[in-house]
Order: structure tokens, then C-alpha cells, then sequence
């Protein structure tokens, strides 16, 4: 009896540790053969990054130092927390959106610029004659694959990607899959004149078969036209990385788009820090201003924004009226859906501050009379 138990238990580790291997294999494979991942950081290329004072031992460093130690207990309780069914955080139904027509793009402007929300922090924005996606993600899942996400929130989109005729820039903030979405980017690869983004990120898009002649990396502070436009790439408190082995390797940032006649700005990921202040000094004040306000968590606080800074941050950079983007379209925290905007519109009104609430696919334009202020998402609970 005990020969047979000993037997059946050995066999059972046999098991366990075949499935585990089979499933480490698999995992390998997926991540050295599918190109979700994008490139891989030269040796040429981090010699020449490590000239730069926030590039050290291969990663690239903020400015103000960030904690973002999380020990075996924590872990286990983030990894708990995105399992387990946790109340709305999700909306009750499907998010209708605005549909969008293509057609329109660059007409009845008068010279003022329109910007158009997809969802999270993706954007199309028309400005100064020169047509922009802005971190855009068209698909389902803001993650390397479907079994690593939770599908997004609306099903359709304001419009189809592939209807795009041609895109005078796609402006990435960073490489995190909610932000740099390879789906979405292949879809339009043929009808892009120019990339922007970031230093290091402009590998990815170099694996993904895009030419050389077509990508402009920038660090911080550096600027760059697309036409009449200028834009600069300004910090932020965030990370980086697509894989297990290429954490911070490529750069984060925000982004200033000026105009002859509005200046826009764009936060992308980060945690509040004085670089908001700067950036309003420097580039500012702005006309609008779009402020990351969702995903966060005290676990992660440096690096995604409570939506009460989100507001304060939106002031410290000058601008007349604040956006509150990161949200509304993936679940990628524990909180509730719609905290994130119901949070940023108390703190507005407390600090008496102009914000715009549009729906998912509704067209602002900037210097307009009047900004969308609806509680649009009070119908999905």
C-alpha cells in the first residue's frame, strides 16, 4: 500500500512538473517568435544611450526618484485583486460611442484644431493642416495577448483604423501595450508619413518594418516639426517595457503640440511631480490639456496620478481647460470605472477649474464656446 502510494504521488510530480515546463516552453516561444514585443535594444544603441544623464547600467532613470518596490505579499494581492470579480469595475453594459467620419477630417476647421477622443488615451487629433493618432489602440485588448487582458469596455470604435487615408504622424508616449498597440499600428503602416516618439521606442517600429527615413526619436525637451507644428517631448514620472527583459529601456514622456494659434497638451503616463510646472513655464500656457486620471493605485502611486493631482496637474501646466484621459475604456486597476472621472470632476469644481468630458468619439474643438461637460457614463451603471 505504501509502495503504490508513493508510486501514484511520484507519478502526480511528474505531472505537475511536465505541465509547468510545457507551460514555461510555451511562454518562451511566445515571447521570442510573436511580434507583439517589438525590437531589442542594440549593443550600439545603449553605448550611445549611455552618454545621456537619465540612461544608467542599461535603464532609463526619472527624474525624481520613484519607489515602486513591491514585495511576495503585495504581489500576491495585485495578482488577487485583477482576478477576482471586483464591483463595477466595469460598466453595466456595453459603451455605445460617436461614430466619426473619416470624410471630415480637415474640413470645417477655420484654423482651429479639433481633437477627438478614442478611448483611454488615444486620440485623433487635426491641427495646423496636419492629421495625428495620438497612443492609438483600435484593439480589444491592451495587452500582448487576449488571455492577458480583459476585453475593452466598448465594441465598436467611432471608426474603422483602415478607413484612415493617410496620417501625417502617429506621436507615441510610450511603449506599454494600453499605449502602443502593434494591431492598430500594423493596420495603418502603410499610410503613416512619419513616427514620433520617444528614444528607443523607435525600435519597435523598426522590427515592425517600418523605414528608417520615417522615425523621429526625441528625449526629453527636444523638439521637432511636422509641417508648421511644432512639438516637443517633455518628462514624465513613468516606466517602460514590453517583455520581462527590456523594463525601462526605451524612454516615457509627454508631449506639447504648438500651434500658430493653440497650444495642446498631452500628459501620458506619470505619477505628479514638479515637471508639470516646468513644462507650464517653459511651453505653456496651454489651450487644452489632456491628463492621464485613471488606472491608479496606491501600490503604484508613483507613476499613475491619483485623479485629485490629475486636476493640479492640469493647472500647474497653464491650461484653460483639462481632459481627463486613461480611463473609460480598459480595466487595468482595481478601482471602480467611473471613479476616475467622478473623483477629477469634484476636484474641478472644488479648484474651480474648466475640464471637458467628452464621449467616446465626440469631436472637440479647441477654443470653442463650449466644451462637452456631460455625465455620459452615469448610463453604463
Amino acid at each position: 500500500m505504501r509502495f503504490k502510494i508513493k508510486s501514484i504521488l511520484k507519478k502526480t510530480a511528474y505531472v505537475l512538473f511536465g505541465s509547468v515546463l510545457i507551460v514555461v516552453l510555451i511562454a518562451a516561444l511566445f515571447m521570442n517568435l510573436s511580434p507583439q514585443f517589438g525590437g531589442s535594444m542594440s549593443e550600439a544603441e545603449r553605448q550611445d544611450l549611455e552618454k545621456l544623464a537619465h540612461f544608467e547600467s542599461g535603464h532609463f532613470l526619472n527624474e525624481e526618484v520613484i519607489d515602486m518596490s513591491i514585495d511576495f505579499q503585495s504581489m500576491v494581492r495585485i495578482l488577487k485583486e485583477m482576478v477576482t470579480s471586483s464591483p463595477n469595475t466595469a460598466p453595466a453594459k456595453n459603451v455605445d460611442v460617436r461614430p466619426f467620419a473619416v470624410e471630415q477630417i480637415g474640413k470645417d476647421l477655420h484654423g482651429k484644431a479639433r481633437v477627438t477622443w478614442l478611448g483611454h488615451s488615444s486620440f485623433l487629433i487635426e491641427m495646423d493642416d496636419q492629421v495625428m493618432l495620438i497612443d492609438p489602440i483600435f484593439g480589444d485588448y491592451a495587452a500582448p495577448h487576449s488571455l492577458l487582458g480583459q476585453k475593452r469596455f466598448n465594441e465598436e470604435m467611432p471608426f474603422d483604423v483602415t478607413d484612415l487615408e493617410t496620417l501625417d504622424a502617429i506621436v507615441i508616449s510610450h511603449d506599454h501595450y494600453d499605449h502602443l498597440d502593434y494591431e492598430t499600428i500594423i493596420k495603418v503602416k502603410d499610410k503613416v508619413k512619419r513616427v514620433i516618439a520617444p528614444l528607443g521606442v523607435g525600435r519597435h517600429f523598426r522590427e515592425w518594418g517600418f523605414d528608417e527615413s520615417t522615425i523621429k526619436e526625441l528625449d526629453w525637451w527636444e523638439e521637432t516639426q511636422l509641417g508648421q507644428l511644432k512639438i516637443s517631448f517633455t518628462p514624465s514620472r513613468h516606466s517602460s517595457g514590453r517583455g520581462i527583459s527590456d523594463q525601462n529601456t526605451t524612454l516615457w514622456g509627454s508631449w506639447c503640440f504648438l500651434g500658430e494659434n493653440q497650444k495642446l497638451y498631452f500628459s501620458g503616463d506619470g505619477g505628479y511631480g514638479k515637471h508639470f510646472q516646468q513644462i507650464g513655464e517653459k511651453y505653456g500656457p496651454f489651450d487644452f490639456a489632456m491628463i492621464e486620471c485613471g488606472q491608479y493605485d496606491e501600490k503604484w502611486a508613483g507613476v499613475h496620478m491619483i485623479p485629485e493631482e490629475s486636476v493640479q496637474a492640469g493647472i500647474d501646466v497653464g491650461a484653460s481647460v483639462i481632459m481627463p484621459i486613461h480611463w473609460g475604456a480598459f480595466r487595468l486597476a482595481n478601482h471602480t470605472w467611473t471613479s476616475p472621472v467622478e473623483r477629477f470632476v469634484n476636484e474641478a469644481k472644488k479648484l474651480e477649474a474648466e475640464i471637458c468630458t467628452p464621449e467616446i468619439g465626440e469631436a472637440v474643438i479647441i477654443k470653442s464656446e463650449n466644451y462637452p461637460q456631460s455625465s455620459w457614463w452615469e448610463n453604463y451603471n
